[in-house]
């Protein structure tokens, strides 16, 4: 395989298996894993369909373009307005959860070595040291990201390894399906990788076959992920103790210490540390690309110089003062994202590809994703229930 392909690739699992997969388990607890499973499946399918999309109107524009600018050409400045709101909403909303994850770990690590640090430090420190690298550009984040996803992924394996002999049948039978609704947010987030399509298209130079492997690769490894990754948890740790991490926030270092208890390892419990720290910081990588791709799109600010510089204080102060006035705002974060991340990643591509194929002839000798009108209108559809359903639950 080209190795841009499999770079490509591991940015779409990076963006996706991340600070998202931590909060499955957590979530999921109160549905059980067989819901679970069903959920995963329904919004894999989802947000694979709503990234093709994405793609086909992407390539109506000419590289380079975002968001914005797709939403204004087929939508007019309504659609813009929506995208600019969601967008924000939804990525600064990820990277608040994705810092707050990042400095609850760092703060875990610190505190085994003795040192007593303040939780907003380690969000700086967070900040200053990882956002260094999304500010050098897509080929530093892709290399960095191809070194933590195969370090992850290894992690992964070793995991799951090791929780299987623990897994108990009558854990996972246990649950209660009805109660998947309260899912369905973090679970739809957990494949929000869409974001980070225009940014792989210029990254691909507008190569229609590569960009559609690598989405369809790079959306089903986290779908076989999420599976083993659940079904070790939820088979392993008793339910209740999944249920009061639920309870006190949904912290990523709790998950992590009732998983290294469970295992009873001292060697798992470094991997699991590690393995969650990669899972966050490779997220924190991929949607702050995403974010100032968008930013200099829409603002129309050249990442060059000072550009860049403002370009990259926008992505990173918002939802760094956020974390540090609000510290425990993880797992809240990712079930505010799935509302956002539905208007944006699915109802927005299904308003767009309607009106730019059905309404403007846009599509007129582009690529255009299998299904016709009728899945377009489905689709969007189902994001207005689904979008219902989550506000219910949430607030």
């Amino acid at each position: 395989m080209d190795t841009k392909i499999a770079g490509g690739i591991l940015l779409i699992v990076g963006t996706s298996i991340g600070a998202g997969m931590l909060a499955l388990p957590i979530v999921t607890a109160e549905s059980g894993f067989l819901m679970s499973v069903l959920t995963m499946f329904l919004c894999w399918g989802i947000m694979t369909f709503s990234a093709f999309l994405i793609l086909e109107v992407n390539l109506w524009m000419p590289p380079g373009n975002n968001i914005i600018t797709m939403a204004k050409k087929t939508l007019g400045k309504p659609g813009a307005l929506v995208a600019w709101v969601s967008f924000l909403l939804l990525l600064y909303t990820l990277l608040s959860a994705f810092i707050s994850g990042g400095s609850d770990l760092f703060n875990s690590l610190t505190a085994k070595t003795g040192l007593q640090t303040p939780l907003w430090l380690d969000s700086v420190l967070f900040v200053i040291i990882f956002g260094f690298i999304v500010f050098r550009g897509i080929k530093p984040v892709d290399y960095v990201n191809r070194a933590l996803m195969t370090i992850k992924l290894t992690f992964l394996f070793i995991l799951i390894s090791f929780a299987f002999p623990h897994v108990k049948a009558q854990q996972l039978a246990a649950g209660h399906p009805l109660l998947f609704t309260s899912t369905i947010t973090v679970t739809l987030t957990s494949f929000g990788f869409a974001n980070i399509i225009p940014s792989l298209r210029s990254y691909f130079d507008s190569d229609i076959k590569k960009l559609r492997q690598a989405i369809l690769i790079g959306s089903l490894i986290p779908f076989v992920c999420y599976f083993f990754w659940n079904l070790s948890i939820l088979g392993a740790v008793p339910r209740d103790n999944i249920l009061n991490i639920m309870q006190t926030g949904g912290s990523v270092a709790l998950l992590t210490q009732s998983l290294s208890d469970y295992l009873n390892n001292d060697s798992i419990s470094i991997i699991a540390h590690i393995f969650t720290a990669i899972c966050v910081l490779t997220s924190f990588l991929c949607v702050s690309l995403s974010l100032v791709d968008f930013l200099a799109d829409g603002l129309h600010i050249k990442k060059k110089g000072f550009g860049n510089i403002i370009i990259n204080c926008i992505t990173f102060l918002p939802p760094l003062i956020l974390v540090i006035f609000y510290p425990s705002i993880f797992t809240q974060a990712l079930n505010y994202a799935g509302i956002i991340c539905l208007v944006l990643l699915v109802l927005l591509p299904a308003l767009m590809v309607y009106s730019g194929r059905y309404k403007k002839g846009l599509s007129i000798g582009h690529y255009q994703v299998l299904g016709g009108r009728g899945a377009v209108i489905f689709l969007g559809i189902l994001a207005v229930f689904i979008i219902s359903l989550a506000v219910k639950e949430t607030f």
